[in-house]
């Protein structure tokens, strides 16, 4: 099964010369289209984090000011699947997102080899595996064992070459990836309502 994720964009603003109030902006599937890009779940929010990322903003919590929109939206999905319906609830704000380090490696390789095969134009990638019953019978391993592989070991395997892989934040959120529209609209917001004043709400299901 699958985990996908939901949210909301919100910016903080004054009401009516009182105190600053959270206003709903965007859902978050009109600007990412909810991909599931497991590589940037872990990087930033510490979920499905198989690359073994340092989170930028895990576990959280739903914020106690949120929006109105954003409460009502929580609350109607409490009331219909109840709180175990969805986890890692949490959010980040833009200044958060400005300050990123995207050349900033994972704290160690990816619990997944990366998996290559030989092309006339040289290696391609071709996915990540967590278990290979190939790999596994090729190098020794028990039905279901999982070990941590040094940075750069490699084994070929037929035509499948196994990588042990370090991938940096720019690899799982990339420059033209689903999560620019996202940044994008924070930025706008951002410059009407200062950067400590826009944030992404977010939460996930299985």
């Amino acid at each position: 099964m699958g985990t996908d994720i939901s949210g909301f964009l919100e910016y903080r603003a004054p009401q009516d010369d009182q105190e600053s109030v959270w206003y709903s902006a965007h859902g978050l599937s009109s600007l990412n289209d909810s991909v599931r890009n497991y590589d940037a779940f872990g990087c930033l929010f510490g979920v499905r984090n198989y690359a073994n990322f340092r989170p930028l903003a895990a576990g959280r919590g739903f914020p106690a000011d949120a929006s109105v929109t954003v409460s009502a939206r929580f609350a109607q999905l409490t009331e219909w699947y109840g709180e175990d319906g969805f986890h890692s609830t949490t959010w980040i704000t833009w200044a958060e997102v400005k300050a990123v380090d995207w050349n900033e490696p994972a704290e160690k390789p990816d619990s997944r080899l990366h998996e290559y095969r030989q092309t006339s134009s040289g290696l391609r990638m071709t996915g990540k595996s967590s278990w290979s019953r190939v790999f596994a019978e090729a190098v020794g391993l028990k039905a279901g064992e999982v070990r941590e592989w040094a940075e750069g070991s490699e084994w070929l395997v037929g035509d499948t070459l196994y990588r042990s892989a370090t991938i940096h934040r720019r690899d799982a959120v990339t420059e033209t990836g689903e999560w620019q529209p996202v940044w994008e609209a924070m930025k706008e917001l951002a410059e009407l309502h200062g950067d400590d004043n826009v944030r992404l709400v977010v939460w996930f299901d299985d």
